[in-house]
């Protein structure tokens, strides 16, 4: 199955978003959709996340990247179907589309829950050097399975700086403090917020009481080396259950 069949068989069309929606992710490098996730869904991904989280203690997240002060998943595409949604949805994938071209591929499937007192990153960016605008190679998005609020710790974006042409560990003089643009994405739980992985984000420092849980649905073009190899880490079951056009889209 070509990519683009892939696509469409799962429901990706150009009217998934509007005029006012490209333009926004164009010119800020980042688009809210709210409401992606219902209730039930948000509930059931967090309580996933709690378990493997206890099944996985030690190791949590070492497919990928672990941290300190924070819940680290990986390889999540491989651990249950309720994480499905997160590489089949056909808004999700329209933007993919529109961020990275039609040829493109899941990178990884993570999850990070900010820990109460934890939390705060360095502003930077998910590819190694500044790129021309329209050349982008990587593409993300935040699935909110909790509230972001200032007081727990929500991501901040730079809006345009994927249109700067430079790395934030190139042009700030501190990437941990604050910036002067930055915006922080504060949205209810269930919304899905899609950023240009170029742009430079950061979570922030979690001053509430509870964990901030986040699940990070990640691409890249498909000429592009994945942050997971699907293939190599993908086990039978959820190769097996996976349709024709689930599985282009990890390349598997």
């Amino acid at each position: 199955m070509t990519m683009e069949e892939a696509l469409a068989e799962l429901g990706v069309r150009d009217d998934l978003l509007s005029d006012e929606e490209r333009a926004f992710l164009d010119k800020s490098g980042y688009l809210p959709m709210k409401g992606l996730l219902s209730d039930a869904q948000v509930q059931a991904l967090k309580a996933r996340f709690d378990e493997l989280v206890a099944l996985e203690g030690e190791d949590g997240g070492k497919e990928v990247h672990q941290e300190a002060g924070a819940n680290r998943l990986a390889n999540l595409a491989n651990k249950g179907v309720v994480f499905e949604i997160c590489f089949t949805h056909p808004r999700v994938l329209t933007a993919m589309r529109h961020v990275l071209g039609p040829n493109f591929r899941l990178s990884s499937l993570n999850g990070r829950a900010a820990l109460p007192g934890q939390g705060l990153q360095k502003l930077h960016a998910d590819w190694g050097k500044g790129v021309e605008p329209g050349d982008y190679y990587v593409c993300n998005s935040i699935w909110l399975l909790s509230d972001f609020t200032e007081e727990n710790g929500a991501t901040r974006v730079v809006p345009g700086s994927h249109n700067s042409r430079q790395h934030p560990r190139d042009a700030l003089e501190d990437p941990e403090a604050p910036h002067p643009d930055q915006v922080l994405l504060t949205a209810p739980a269930g919304t899905v917020v899609i950023f240009n992985s170029h742009t430079w984000h950061g979570g922030t420092l979690n001053q509430s009481d509870q964990a901030r849980y986040g699940l990070h649905s990640y691409f890249c073009r498909r000429d592009q080396k994945q942050q997971t190899d699907q293939k190599a880490l993908i086990g039978p079951e959820t190769y097996n259950r996976l349709s024709e056009a689930a599985r282009t889209i990890l390349d598997i």
